[in-house]
């Protein structure tokens, strides 16, 4: 929000300067983001009328213009200005004069022709941004009269960054209150005024929104000057407040907006149609809105129409149809009272962002439209002039939020502020930011004025007794006492050790938003159970990530398109799932695509396969001890995965994740071009961990057998490894497969393991006899499960 200072300061008795107002207003939590001083160095700057120009004989553009400065003489003055013309009131900077910009005034010869003096543009002048011809002055601006004086200057435009909850400090009175209660002055706010009814011109409102609209008010003012000027001080105010002039109708409704923080707007009443209905969307409709786009409404909008057609988006922008315009002589003013959930976002589903929609989706007081309509009549009838025609009110009051009283405990705020803060002050700070206060023999009760939705429980009262009473006279203490530290539980895994583990392996870390565009899912398959947001950011951030695989793919394709060939990147983060509440995964991916290796002369290159990232898989399994209660299958994989290279994550039987190379057709939709391989499994039985257990060396030596079997090709190497340490037990110390053969000597259909068991024993030297046993044992088991036949 931006302000003009000098306009706060008549609201409210400051007895500070600007660096300590700024410091003030920032400390108290109403960050002041920018200030820009406005009219400084305007010594010698007059007001002045040019009374002849013609065109200057060695330039054609530019003019030779005899200016009245209320000197008695006219000066002449050179101007290049295209609007530099007769009987204009503009800045005249005289001979002498310094302007803003450093720019010294001299007089000088321009083209061979005398200059005594300079006319200025509002940039030059640094009260605006307009560089684009001189600053015209009304007509009746006084000539000879110091500009500083007749602009009010010098000032600044403020410009304040404010959280959302504090919706109230949108406005100039709601920011008085603040100021006073910091500064210990009060509020000097003009007394409300009722305007005399003249006319008895109406029009019906019905209300049928519901709750998300319980209160619209509206007047009809007739017979109004269409040619009236907005008033110099009006239009000052609100350039320093960023907001341009554009007609007297307009103007007011936005210095009200301003003022009070009540959004407003005029329609033209004779463009209107019978009764105004404040009703929600229908699908499919549509409205031409005052910037000139069509805006396509679904049915989350609340709209203002007449009989006959859609007028307005309420909270957020009018229609260009029913606008008041130059030639508008009857308007119909609005005052109304929208929900902000019924608001909030709506603005961004159109592709806009308006000073309405602004206040609105944040709460504006719902006893404000009253006094905001009262308000912009009364302006409105002293510029332009008119008939007001009765107040009409259409409101649910059950549906209107009211202030509850908020109990505040003396011994709660010490304890939280960590100081005694003398019972008058905080008296005085609730009753300087206009709440009710009610004192208790041990506290204070509050009621909030119905513009604060922010103060709902004891805390919020803590903070403004805090941010009030001044965070600086708060001492900071240190903790004292013995901190417990946290103790990692042996049978997990730390999250940053497995990062730890990823990078050694060549991985690279990414962190991308958890929320992806519904598009993207669709085309990776993720239809179901999906958590989509009320209220998005925008629509590439419509839902919360079912999978981390699109955000990260995404990531890989990015870092592809900018010349990187081999990309291995992982993220560990939560995934969710729709539930009430949504459930929530830590989960982890990988993705991989380019050379197994990187670049070097050792070794020849080789593109990554399924082979590489299971090895990863492997050593990631190893890790927690039980590599037995891990397997793969290659049935039942989710669309996205390539069906002949890639397989299901299990443990203990219950699939945990998925891995192998995407799918060729999803890799072309999302043109990633060579293979990828990716990976995903659910974060925490991949961080189990077995409890490590202290043993002593074993005492007795290994022994080795190797053996040959002819077993079917379709028979998995995890099934032989299952039958072999079932059948040995804690005899079996490790298993090793080195070799795999088929081909001629091997019927089709059939292939050849070589293994090498080693053996051992922790209670005695294993015999010949008992090393020739296993294996029997164990090839009888493969026998049976496997349907393998020993090799000679």
């Amino acid at each position: 929000m931006n302000f003009s200072e000098n306009w706060l300061r008549e609201l409210v008795e400051i007895d500070a300067d600007r660096d300590t107002l700024v410091r003030a207003l920032t400390m108290a939590g109403l960050e002041v983001e920018d200030v820009t001083p406005l009219g400084e160095c305007l010594e010698h700057v007059v007001v002045a009328q040019i009374v002849a120009a013609e065109r200057h004989p060695q330039a054609d553009r530019l003019q030779i213009c005899q200016v009245d400065a209320g000197l008695g003489q006219p000066l002449q003055i050179v101007c290049g200005a295209p609007n530099a013309r007769t009987g204009i009131k503009v800045p005249l900077a005289m001979v002498g004069a310094k302007l803003p910009n450093g720019m010294a005034i001299q007089a000088a010869k321009l083209r061979g022709v005398e200059s005594n003096g300079m006319l200025c543009s509002a940039k030059e002048l640094a009260i605006d941004a307009d560089a684009s011809g001189l600053l015209e002055l009304p007509s009746d601006a006084p000539v000879g009269q110091p500009l500083a004086t007749y602009l009010g200057l010098p000032d600044a435009s403020i410009e304040l960054s404010l959280t959302p909850n504090r919706a109230d400090c949108l406005s100039l009175h709601g920011l008085a209150y603040d100021v006073a209660a910091l500064f210990g002055s009060a509020v000097k706010l003009p007394a409300a005024v009722t305007v005399p009814v003249s006319s008895d011109v109406r029009r019906g409102i019905r209300l049928e929104a519901g709750k998300d609209a319980p209160r619209y008010l509206g007047r009809v003012v007739e017979g109004i000057d269409p040619s009236a000027r907005t008033p110099l001080w009006m239009a000052e105010r609100l350039r320093r407040a960023h907001l341009r002039p554009i007609s007297a109708v307009v103007d007011i409704t936005n210095y009200v907006m301003l003022e009070l923080g009540q959004p407003m707007h005029a329609f033209d009443n004779d463009a209107l149609h019978g009764d105004i209905v404040v009703r929600h969307s229908r699908s499919g409709e549509t409205l031409k809105l005052l910037d000139g786009s069509d805006a396509r409404l679904d049915e989350g909008f609340v709209l203002i129409t007449d009989e006959q057609r859609v007028l307005a988006v309420a909270g957020v922008m009018g229609g260009h149809e029913s606008r008041a315009t130059e030639t508008t002589r009857n308007v119909f003013l609005e005052s109304a009272h929208f929900a902000p959930a019924a608001i909030m976002g709506r603005a961004r589903k159109l592709g806009l962002h308006t000073e309405a929609s602004h206040r609105f989706e944040r709460g504006v007081d719902p006893e404000l439209p009253r006094r905001a309509l009262e308000r912009a009549t009364e302006l409105l009838l002293a510029i332009a002039g008119g008939k007001a025609g009765p107040i009409l009110v259409a409101e649910n009051i059950a549906d209107l939020p009211r202030p509850a009283p908020v109990a505040l405990r003396r011994a709660r705020l010490k304890r939280v502020l960590g100081v005694d803060v003398d019972d008058g002050e905080v008296t005085r700070i609730f009753t300087a930011l206009g709440m009710q206060v009610t004192i208790l023999p041990d506290g204070w009760q509050v009621i909030a004025p119905s513009s604060r939705f922010d103060i709902e429980r004891e805390e919020d009262l803590i903070e403004e007794v805090a941010r009030i009473f001044g965070y600086d006279n708060i001492p900071t203490l240190r903790p004292s006492g013995a901190l417990a530290l946290a103790v990692e539980p042996e049978t997990r895994i730390g999250e940053l050790a497995l990062r730890e583990q990823l990078a050694a392996r060549g991985y690279h870390e990414a962190i991308n938003l958890s929320f992806l565009p519904l598009e993207l899912l669709t085309r990776w398959g993720f239809t179901d159970e999906l958590v989509s947001l009320a209220n998005p950011l925008s629509a590439d951030l419509a839902v919360m990530q079912p999978s981390l695989l699109p955000g990260l793919i995404e990531a890989l394709r990015h870092n592809r398109a900018r010349q990187q060939e081999r990309v291995r990147l992982f993220e560990v983060a939560r995934v969710f799932a729709a539930g009430n509440p949504p459930r929530e995964t830590p989960s982890l991916a990988i993705v991989a695509c380019g050379n197994a290796r990187a670049e070097q002369w050792g070794e020849p290159s080789r593109a990554l396969d399924f082979h590489d990232l299971k090895g990863d898989l492997d050593a990631l399994i190893a890790w927690g001890g039980e590599p037995s209660r891990w397997s793969v299958d290659a049935t039942s994989l989710p669309a996205w995965l390539h069906p002949g290279r890639g397989a299901r994550v299990m443990r203990d039987g219950k699939t945990v994740g998925y891995l192998g190379a995407l799918h060729p057709q999803l890799a072309k939709a999302l043109d990633l071009g060579a293979d990828v391989h990716v990976m995903e499994l659910a974060l925490e039985p991949l961080l189990a961990r077995r409890l490590p257990l202290a043993r002593a060396v074993p005492r007795f030596p290994t022994v080795r057998r190797d053996i040959a079997l002819d077993l079917p090709e379709e028979v998995r190497w995890s099934q032989v490894e299952e039958a072999v340490r079932q059948a040995l037990g804690e005899r079996l110390q490790e298993l090793r497969l080195f070799d795999r053969y088929s081909g001629k000597g091997v019927e089709q259909g059939r292939k050849s393991l070589a293994m090498g068991l080693i053996l051992q024993d922790a209670s005695r030297t294993l015999t010949d006899d008992d090393a020739d046993r296993c294996i029997r044992e164990a090839v009888a088991a493969l026998e049976q499960t496997c349907k393998a036949k020993l090799r000679g």
